[in-house]
């Protein structure tokens, strides 16, 4: 199964998203996990090098990549048909090496923020998203939010994004994130972005990566 951690705008906290998410796959889940890490910064891959040298053995594998070598990638990722492939994409949509990447790929992990300009994005990544893939299903998680957001806007933007697919529980801003390593969720953030994992995991991930892929 391969999942898109993704959206236009930077700094919606795609790589940590990615990063917690595959912690919880294989440490709760036990499901085999590659991360491709497509995003410019590299930041998914340089966590995982150093954290190689602090640990044991490695939980998943992480792989630098770029969209040119993604068809290569995805013809030797398809052969275990049990994996679970996540891609940090890179913040952008003007490339055309993005399309067979969002062809293959059977879930959209859609990080976001209740600003206007973060929506707008939100929006324009989900509406060339679904006209390349059709058939792609989203979810989309309100992310690094503030106590003091506004209920009003949160219920809009929630109400237009479900048009697209379904939005999950808040996850708060919290400085434990900028912890999360590719070894380590911090314990104090499970109670917060559990429930969110265990609505994604039971309704897109549980019994069927074990035929997809």
């Amino acid at each position: 199964m391969i999942i898109i951690i993704g959206n236009q705008k930077g700094g919606a906290g795609k790589s940590t998203l990615a990063l917690v998410l595959a912690n919880y796959l294989t440490s709760e889940m036990n499901c085999p996990v590659t991360v491709i890490d497509m995003d410019y910064q590299q930041s998914i891959s340089q966590k995982f090098e150093k954290a190689k040298i602090l640990e044991n053995a490695e939980p998943y594998e992480v792989v630098p990549a770029s969209l040119e070598s993604y068809p290569y990638l995805r013809e030797l990722l398809g052969k275990n048909n049990r994996a679970v492939v996540l891609i940090d994409l890179p913040g952008k949509l003007d490339d055309d090496g993005l399309i067979p990447v969002f062809n293959s790929a059977d879930l959209v992990v859609c990080p976001f923020s209740y600003d206007e300009f973060t929506f707008q994005s939100t929006v324009l990544f989900t509406v060339v998203m679904r006209r390349i893939n059709p058939e792609i299903k989203m979810v989309f998680i309100p992310n690094r939010i503030k106590a003091n957001a506004r209920y009003e806007i949160m219920q809009e933007v929630d109400e237009q994004l479900s048009k697209f697919g379904k939005v999950t529980p808040v996850l708060p801003d919290r400085i434990d994130f900028q912890r999360v390593s590719t070894f380590y969720t911090p314990v104090n953030l499970h109670p917060v972005i559990n429930p969110v994992l265990e609505q994604i995991y039971t309704d897109h991930i549980y019994g069927k990566h074990e035929i997809t892929g």
